[in-house]
């Protein structure tokens, strides 16, 4: 970018990553606030089945999964009655920027309460029975739905009422614990390194063992899109999101900048 100065590019960067944290001061929640997730209509139906946490049956027989959201690491049945009480035979409309089927015939939807325009997702998140999924690209409707989780995150609602909701990233054992789930972690970045095709953000000195957010080489320019690298990620404090993998130490994969926010006090 031309006439830019170091600055302003560490800014520019800064700001890119921070859309999904900043803006939680000022985006609302609610139906007025849900107006940020009002994509193209996907149709419309009548609830008649919870079948998990963030699928469920339409009259019409299709099946519908909630887009943005993963559901919290508690017991089953909870978790599908908190969408059950939000959602058993409401009438709801569909929206989304795409509509086409997973691989099991789900439709990936963001879901509306016909009567009150009242954000599924939003509900969920605000209650503190769903996690942001860091995977909306539509800044507008990132924004309504990290605001949702972070009041629900700061009145400690749902799984936030738990300490250990949000993983400590010195403390590699605890996320181990959790390989296959998707997890919220924070701490400070002590070094930006890459190896092949990959970048790794390290947690911990020694990055055998210790936790590491990873980018691979496909996914760089998008990071780089925000103006300047991720090396200006190095000693700052921030918060990832992801599915957990063990190689060595415990990994997430950053696919989408919406799983990284950054923190105060860095």
């Amino acid at each position: 970018m031309k006439g830019v100065t170091g600055g302003a590019r560490r800014g520019g960067w800064i700001a890119a990553l921070s859309t999904y944290s900043v803006t939680l001061v000022v985006a609302a929640t609610g139906p007025a606030g849900a107006a940020g997730c009002a994509f193209e209509p996907q149709g419309e139906g009548r609830v008649i089945e919870i079948i998990d946490a963030r699928t469920f049956r339409l009259a019409d027989g299709r099946e519908v999964r909630l887009a943005g959201i993963e559901p919290v690491v508690t017991e089953k049945a909870r978790r599908a009655s908190a969408l059950s009480a939000i959602l058993a035979g409401r009438d709801v409309t569909l929206r989304g920027e795409d509509d086409t089927p997973d691989r099991y015939g789900r439709q990936p939807a963001f879901v509306f309460l016909a009567s009150s325009e009242t954000l599924v997702q939003g509900e969920l998140l605000a209650q503190g029975e769903a996690l942001f999924s860091g995977a909306v690209t539509n800044k507008d409707c990132a924004a309504v739905l990290t605001a949702a989780e972070a009041e629900a995150r700061q009145a400690k609602r749902g799984t936030w009422a738990d300490p250990s909701a949000i993983k400590n990233a010195e403390s590699p054992g605890d996320i181990l614990a959790g390989i296959g789930r998707f997890m919220v972690v924070e701490g400070r970045v002590l070094s930006v390194r890459q190896a092949g095709a990959t970048t790794y953000l390290n947690f911990g000195r020694n990055w055998t063992r210790g936790f590491a957010a990873t980018i691979s080489r496909r996914m760089v320019p998008a990071f780089e899109a925000a103006v300047t690298g991720v090396k200006s990620l190095e000693n700052r404090r921030i918060r990832v999101r992801g599915f957990v993998e063990a190689r060595g130490g415990p990994r997430i994969e950053l696919l989408r900048v919406g799983q990284v926010e950054l923190l105060g006090g860095n």
